[in-house]
């Protein structure tokens, strides 16, 4: 059972938990695919391909282990393997990430994402804690969080017990002070609960819990959580 008393802060997962992150991704890569196709046509080919797109990742990821945690990394060396591999200009791929990236920050924020933000935020520090790379600036949620934190900036992502860590430690307080809140089962609440913090799993598709360890509170919507922690059960 969710403890609220010892609640002084939170972290808080972003895509798939604030947005869905697939759609998102899936118009970025459009972008990109358009952008290239009017200076690297058969790169555009295989950014346009997602059969193709899946193989350069997977060579990519091969290639570079160390970058596995860096998604930007992971997206520009694809770029540049593309371009190379395509016999067309390396130089293009920082241009093309730009693109891309812009695209990627255009989110659509699930319907109880603003209320539960403003909810929160007047009552603990928020801080961001994901393995992608949206910016919450760039995102324009910036004004809700108190700090942010990715796996790319820190070096190891979730579920590593050491970036909740980190996060408690932006947040000025202990890991057990922490209420984290996400939708992935194993990096967000088998993640946080390894770390020693409170969860909250945002299970927006009815999915079963397999697991022996259970998280503290699962919600289908924020709202759930906020109503939960002005009317503690």
């Amino acid at each position: 059972m969710l403890d609220i008393s010892k609640i002084r802060a939170i972290t808080l997962d972003l895509d798939d938990t604030l947005w869905p992150i697939w759609p998102t991704i899936e118009r970025a890569e459009a972008a990109l695919a358009a952008w290239l196709a009017l200076r690297a046509p058969v790169t555009a080919g295989v950014f346009a391909n997602p059969k193709a797109r899946v193989a350069l990742r997977e060579q990519v990821v091969k290639n570079h282990p160390d970058l596995g945690h860096d998604m930007s990394a992971l997206r520009r060396e694809s770029i540049r393997l593309a371009l190379h591999q395509s016999e067309e200009n390396p130089q293009l791929t920082e241009d093309a990430f730009q693109v891309f990236f812009a695209e990627r920050m255009r989110v659509n924020l699930y319907e109880d994402a603003l209320p539960a933000l403003a909810f929160l935020a007047q009552r603990f520090p928020i801080v961001a804690l994901s393995n992608g790379n949206a910016d919450v600036g760039r995102v324009g949620i910036g004004e809700y969080f108190h700090d942010s934190l990715s796996a790319h900036e820190f070096g190891v992502g979730k579920p590593d017990p050491r970036i909740f860590h980190a996060a408690a430690l932006a947040a000025g307080v202990t890991a057990a002070e922490v209420l984290h809140i996400g939708d992935d089962v194993h990096l967000d609440v088998l993640g946080a609960l390894g770390a020693g913090m409170q969860t909250v799993w945002v299970n927006r598709g009815d999915h079963a819990w397999a697991h022996d360890d259970q998280p503290h509170l699962t919600v289908s919507e924020l709202g759930q959580l906020c109503a939960r922690l002005v009317t503690p059960v």
